[in-house]
């Protein structure tokens, strides 16, 4: 009869407590580091930092797609809204999360913008956030209160001539696109209206509407359903090519200022570190998201025109941004505009 050859009694005690090491290492993981280890992501609500207050343009872009992401994913997507410091505060909390897919930011052009505008900000734009995937972008109207006396962009112009430190720009952040339209405007027109920073979009629109100040460049999201209930008047549009939804509505280019085209764009990143299966996975439901049918006929309303590049694509389209940007802030910082917002 064969007897059955046995492993050495140390070899075999060895393997035991390899296994008995695992088994104990992995009983003290939370319940949710557990869970990740062998489920599929996500597995749990995921949330979306909007750095902006509710009621601007990046705002009801993320809304929009919320609903749409939530059924791509399986999971709750939850709007969390961390207003301040034109969207650093939003922006550095991202920053700080966990690359673990569950804490994700959406953006407009600013976030590229801010580190070469601000001081305080500490992070790295193309370092410290892995791009996943940038959503569309749309033109800017150029707008001014109802009863305002100015019925064109050569008009506001002309006033921003005969009153000079007089008129004012208000603006959602300090670094947004509408912010680099309004000193584009000013550098081309040599005009000084003087640039009003608020929290958000929704502050700015308000106190535009109350006659507070004079004019404001933002994006069609949220200020074309204001001016289509005739609560503000589109002086001009900031893209190459007039909008269809107010065909009637000049570009600032036809005013006088040729090659301007200054679009404002939003995008979804990571921290930086996140695993590239998750950045896959949010960049796929994205894309599903904007070809949902409530979603498409949403944005089409606003003139937002969807993209949904690839992770890659993106990546090597916010480094050529930042070089855009670039030329632009060194002529605002030259000038040394105050970036403090209204509160």
């Amino acid at each position: 009869m064969n007897a059955r050859k046995l492993e050495p009694r140390p070899a075999r005690r060895r393997v035991l407590r390899a296994a008995l090491t695992a088994l104990v290492a992995a009983a003290a993981l939370p319940p949710s580091h557990a869970a990740h280890a062998t489920a599929p992501w996500p597995t749990q609500p995921i949330r979306m930092v909007v750095p902006f207050p509710p009621g601007g343009s990046v705002d009801t872009v993320a809304r929009t797609l919320g609903q749409a992401l939530q059924e791509a994913l399986g999971q709750p997507v939850i709007i969390e809204n961390k207003p301040g410091a034109s969207s650093v505060l939003g922006a550095r909390y991202v920053k700080q999360a966990d690359p673990d897919g569950y804490t994700l930011l959406l953006n407009a052009s600013l976030q590229v913008a801010n580190p070469l505008l601000l001081d305080t900000v500490t992070y790295d734009a193309l370092r410290d956030f892995a791009p996943i995937t940038e959503i569309g972008a749309q033109p800017q109207l150029v707008l001014v209160r109802k009863d305002s006396p100015y019925q064109s962009l050569k008009d506001l112009v002309a006033g921003a001539k005969a009153k000079p430190g007089e008129l004012t720009w208000a603006i959602a952040a300090y670094g947004a696109a509408g912010h680099l339209a309004c000193e584009l405007v000013n550098e081309q027109a040599g005009v000084k209206m003087e640039v009003i920073p608020y929290r958000g979009g929704g502050p700015a629109l308000v106190d535009l509407m109350g006659g507070q100040v004079t004019a404001m460049t933002e994006p069609m999201a949220s200020a074309y359903p204001h001016v289509k209930d005739g609560k503000l008047r589109a002086l001009a549009v900031t893209s190459s090519q007039r909008v269809a939804a107010i065909p009637d509505i000049p570009t600032v280019a036809e005013a006088g200022y040729a090659g301007f085209d200054m679009p404002s764009w939003y995008g979804i990143w990571a921290p930086a570190g996140t695993p590239q299966a998750v950045i896959d996975k949010v960049y796929a439901a994205t894309q599903q998201a904007l070809q949902n049918p409530a979603v498409k006929a949403k944005f089409e309303a606003l003139s937002f025109i969807p993209v949904g590049s690839s992770p890659q694509d993106f990546a090597a389209f916010q480094a050529n941004e930042y070089k855009t940007y670039e030329k632009v802030i060194k002529a605002i910082k030259a000038r040394g505009a105050n970036a403090a917002p209204r509160t």
